[in-house]
């Protein structure tokens, strides 16, 4: 590799940039999440099943795993700025569909729009900060663009809750689109039009850099930690951007109001989480210890959490909304997986690597949401009650995640 393959910029454009793109960022991750708000809301005006708005939260999703594959290859061919502008215009109209639906046919297709409209506003930040930055300086700037993630989620809760009665859900994704179009605008000014090539591809041969995915799905690292992606940690999304809200209004019995405060706080929680691993993880690499290794000792705590709210139930009352806090920040040792991926791999396939693990994640989300929707609506055709059909939806998604765990136990040797 080379030994500068950056460009580096002048300051004062450097944090414009970052500013530019993690306002993009902050309103990605806020849609993401809205759903889990909006959900009584929705639920009433479309009269939706369990398994509609999980296939509605899962839309995003879908959206989202359907660009991961080609944004990799439109990043280096036609540079961040250009691919993320286009996405964003998709995001925008998508985000006024949606605003317009009349129906849930039309809900899913916005839904689905929007997931591909944001699904740049992650990766062409990364590569831009690759392209522009220095080392150290791109380790920092990636930690703060999840903190900025970690903020959307939490403005995705009582921040909505408090201006749904001022212009209702359709004037918030009105509103979202127009910021969308202001993060645009704000992209278009600050971001460089070209990117430096990467030179670190150009020096590989071609057998050290094959074309397409198929070294990184047959590589047995990779294939130890996928299961986990898949299941483990697109499961904590799912449930932390859709079924925890529900769950606490329809097991726990908390008002929408109230579950929105408990929202409010799991995302509070997530985004010190983050903070915490951020500051940690140089101390942590200088020990030797692998992402592999911490994930096998922290997951059984995550696992348990799960058994605890499957057999619980309506009976953990009051401290549902510190349980399911606690099962998110104990699942985010589980976000160790994805540095580890793109580190095992020769930076001529990082990037392939990287966007393969991130299609698992998020296709992990989109199956999660849908099934546990299809789960509950299936329980209670057998005639069980809401609260334990829900309970039984939970235990179903706990046996696959100790599956993937144990899959990862399995595998950590090779």
């Amino acid at each position: 590799m080379s030994d500068k393959t950056f460009v580096p910029l002048p300051a004062r454009q450097a944090v414009a940039l970052f500013l530019a793109f993690a306002f993009a960022y902050f309103l990605s991750t806020l849609i993401r999440a809205v759903t889990a708000t909006l959900a009584p809301t929705l639920v009433q005006e479309f009269s939706l099943s369990a398994g509609d708005l999980g296939l509605l939260a899962g839309g995003y999703f879908f959206g989202f795993a359907l660009t991961q594959l080609p944004l990799g290859t439109w990043l280096d061919r036609l540079g961040p700025k250009r691919v993320v502008l286009s996405f964003l215009t998709v995001a925008v109209l998508a985000c006024v569909a949606f605003a317009r639906a009349s129906g849930f046919i039309e809900l899913l297709l916005g839904r689905v729009l929007i997931g591909v409209g944001v699904s740049a506003c992650l990766m062409a930040p990364l590569t831009s900060y690759r392209r522009w930055y220095a080392p150290g300086a791109q380790m920092r700037a990636s930690s703060w663009m999840l903190m900025t993630g970690a903020l959307g989620m939490v403005a995705s809760t009582l921040p909505v809750q408090w201006l749904l009665p001022l212009i209702g859900w359709r004037g918030l994704f009105l509103l979202l689109g127009g910021l969308l179009a202001l993060a645009m605008a704000l992209i278009a000014w600050q971001v460089p039009g070209q990117a430096p090539p990467d030179d670190s591809a150009s020096t590989q041969t071609p057998e050290r850099a094959p074309a397409g995915y198929a070294m990184v799905w047959r590589d047995p690292y990779f294939r130890s930690l996928a299961p986990f992606g898949f299941v483990g940690y697109g499961g904590m999304v799912a449930i932390q951007t859709l079924w925890a809200a529900p769950w606490l209004v329809k097991v726990a019995g908390f008002t929408p109001v109230a579950a929105s405060a408990a929202m409010f706080w799991l995302n509070v929680a997530m985004m010190l989480a983050f903070l915490g691993w951020g500051a940690i993880n140089p101390w942590l690499t200088r020990k030797g210890l692998r992402a592999e290794q911490l994930m096998a000792w922290g997951l059984p705590l995550n696992l348990a959490l799960l058994l605890l709210m499957a057999v619980g139930g309506a009976r953990i009352g009051d401290y549902s909304g510190a349980a399911w806090t606690l099962f998110c920040v104990t699942a985010t040792v589980g976000t160790l997986a994805q540095p580890a991926i793109g580190m095992a791999f020769p930076p001529a396939l990082a990037g392939r690597a990287l966007s393969a693990f991130n299609l698992l994640i998020f296709s992990g989300v989109f199956a999660v949401q849908w099934c546990i929707g299809l789960l509950v609506d299936a329980l209670q055709a057998l005639g069980l009650p809401l609260a334990t059909a829900y309970q039984g939806a939970i235990g179903v998604y706990g046996l696959c995640a100790l599956g993937a765990y144990v899959h990862l136990l399995r595998s950590k040797g090779r």
